[in-house]
């Protein structure tokens, strides 16, 4: 009986613990904005020369950037990614003129392209990164609006909302395509 209650107290108490980080979890804790919102991706928000041996340590192998270069005049990111044996992508979204349907195609391309590869996928604080999410959430997976932008919110979408609720209501009245 006793060996019981024990037990059946472990068992309470464990799931109260927390989540433990992974190493990749570990080592991407610096970055900003980040979050770990599916297997085999991380979201992010700007990059620094010192984060790239931390993607190396986490196991990244592919990066997609949404920031466009002149965001980081005095950071060759594709460069150094590339130095340190990672994939780079990039596809700069400037704001919300940039979140269109073709974008959103290329975007899909590159994450099916990444595969089951540890890919982080970054701007400069996460927020273009979430509305592209979350336009893709409903074009290419077929969400609902809501749940389109509950997934964006997953991965560090904020100012970018209401564009992407306009967009998701005009796109939803056009007759559907085909993204693949």
């Amino acid at each position: 009986m006793f060996r019981f209650l024990l037990l059946s107290l472990m068992l309470a108490i464990i799931p109260l613990a927390g989540h433990a980080a992974t190493p990749a979890e570990a080592a991407l804790a610096g970055l900003p904005n980040v979050s770990f919102p599916t297997p085999h991706r991380v979201a992010s928000g700007r990059l620094q020369a010192v984060d790239v041996a931390a993607l190396k340590r986490a196991g990244i192998e592919q990066v997609i950037d949404l920031s466009a270069d002149s965001e980081t005049p005095d950071f060759d990111e594709a460069a150094a990614v590339r130095a340190a044996g990672i994939g780079y992508h990039d596809l700069p979204i400037h704001g919300a003129g940039d979140l269109t349907r073709t974008r959103v195609r290329q975007f899909d391309r590159l994450l099916r392209d990444a595969g089951e590869q540890p890919t982080l996928v970054h701007c400069a604080s996460s927020n273009r990164v979430g509305a592209m999410i979350a336009l893709r959430a409903a074009l290419v997976d077929g969400l609902s609006t809501e749940a389109a932008l509950a997934e964006g919110r997953r991965w560090g979408m904020k100012s970018l909302e209401p564009a992407v609720r306009e967009r998701l209501h005009a796109w939803s009245s056009e007759p559907t395509e085909n993204t693949h």
